[in-house]
């Protein structure tokens, strides 16, 4: 058996921007057989499916998945396989989204598109603010500059103690509850792992200010959506924007979408057409490395789960 390092196979479901771009890296598609090293995984949804296909297939050397977070796929990830991720793929419009919420959580948009009368003046601006932010990937360090122009003082949570660029200060996950009492805006941009499942409960957001903000682009496990709904309609905290929920798709009628001054938008911080375009760039990249011409981009650690 050899392996070909120029065949590429796209499963269960190929889309003609990835084909493109495995064309336009040099390679080739091909269905899978004992030749090919390098799939392109694309269903979220069905992990087993790609367990079940590597199990078939042991000559498969890695796996590109196009999606930013992998909680899905941590049965998975030990498998003597190199998997890469889009971790950092769709930096730019999830950060971007991230503080379009928090702007609009401010200036108190849900109440203003609602309203039929003039109302109160009212407005809290990301101008010298205190930001916390949980988690130090690709979306913190572009939300960090699109923060900069508003001379915020942003505390990064972490895993590691290592001092994360751009940030005021860094400190790791277990220094999480004596910072957020500081906090005005308070955003979710880490992975979903065992430490963050259910990391924002009740007794979280009561240790934040009863002013300040919540912004989760992250996953919607990492909160306890019914504690969240506790804490915007019992003013605990000022308001709240997720572009995830737990669960998801959020269904109608669930006590989210009535809650207080809250924004839900249906996990469009990175649309189908964004999401496209921005990871047939990592494929590109991730073939070149593959084929010895470039280095990896997103690989995913599989004792971190990311």
């Amino acid at each position: 058996m050899t392996i070909d390092k120029s065949l590429v196979t796209i499963a269960p479901k190929s889309f003609p921007a990835y084909e493109k771009a495995v064309q336009d890296s040099g390679s080739v598609l091909s269905p899978m057989s004992e030749n090919v090293g390098a799939l392109i995984w694309t269903d979220y949804s069905d992990p087993k499916g790609l367990e079940q296909l590597l199990s078939e297939n042991p000559q498969v050397e890695f796996v590109q998945l196009p999606f930013a977070g992998v909680d899905a796929f941590q049965n998975v990830l030990h498998l003597p396989v190199r998997f890469a991720c889009a971790k950092g793929a769709y930096r730019e419009p999830v950060a971007e989204h991230a503080l379009m919420l928090a702007m609009a959580l401010g200036r108190v948009i849900p109440e203003r598109v609602r309203a039929n009368s003039w109302g109160r003046k009212f407005a809290d601006s990301l101008y010298d603010a205190n930001i916390l932010i949980v988690g130090a990937g690709g979306i913190t360090e572009e939300l960090l500059k699109q923060l900069s122009p508003f001379r915020c003082d942003v505390t990064v949570v972490r895993n590691r103690a290592e001092a994360f660029p751009g940030a005021t200060r860094t400190v790791q996950l277990a220094e999480l509850d004596a910072h957020l009492p500081n906090a005005d805006w308070v955003f979710l941009a880490c992975s979903l792992t065992d430490s963050t499942r259910g990391l924002f409960d009740l007794e979280r957001f009561k240790k934040m200010k009863p002013s300040a903000y919540f912004v989760n682009v992250a996953r919607g496990a990492v909160v306890d959506t019914m504690d969240l709904v506790t804490a915007l309609n019992e003013g605990i905290i000022a308001g709240a924007g997720v572009d995830v929920t737990e669960p998801e798709p959020l269904p109608d009628g669930h006590p989210l979408w009535s809650a207080k001054n809250v924004i839900v938008t249906p996990h469009t911080a990175d649309t189908n057409a964004q999401v496209l375009r921005l990871f047939s760039i990592r494929i590109g990249e991730n073939l070149d490395a593959y084929k010895g011409l470039g280095d990896w981009v997103g690989l995913v650690d599989p004792k971190l789960g990311y």
